[in-house]
């Protein structure tokens, strides 16, 4: 079992950033990194060891990013007029 710096000191903080994390994580978007590390440090607060908070981390984050990208086309169509705006001016023209 690794000994994490934390626990020899008895100081209490979360261990991964943006700055520093797992080699694991080195490849992972930034977006879907940022969460692999908010769920890796919550597990390993929960009493999980490193390997496998790091592990759960990552899945968990891929499977939250592919929920969340299927998820932003309808978001951000529900957000865009129906016509471009140069589109709309031509309509109104009366030259369509």
């Amino acid at each position: 079992m690794l000994c994490r710096r934390a626990d020899i000191l008895g100081v209490s903080f979360m261990p991964w950033n943006q700055s520093y994390f797992p080699p694991s994580m080195r490849n992972l978007p930034p977006r879907v990194r940022e969460k692999a590390i908010e769920i890796a440090n919550a597990l390993l607060s929960q009493g999980y060891d490193e390997g496998k908070s790091i592990r759960i981390g990552i899945a968990q984050a891929k499977r939250w990013a592919h929920h969340e990208s299927s998820q932003e086309p309808t978001t951000r169509m529900a957000n865009l007029p129906i016509f471009g705006p140069k589109l709309a001016a031509v309509k109104r023209k009366g030259g369509m």
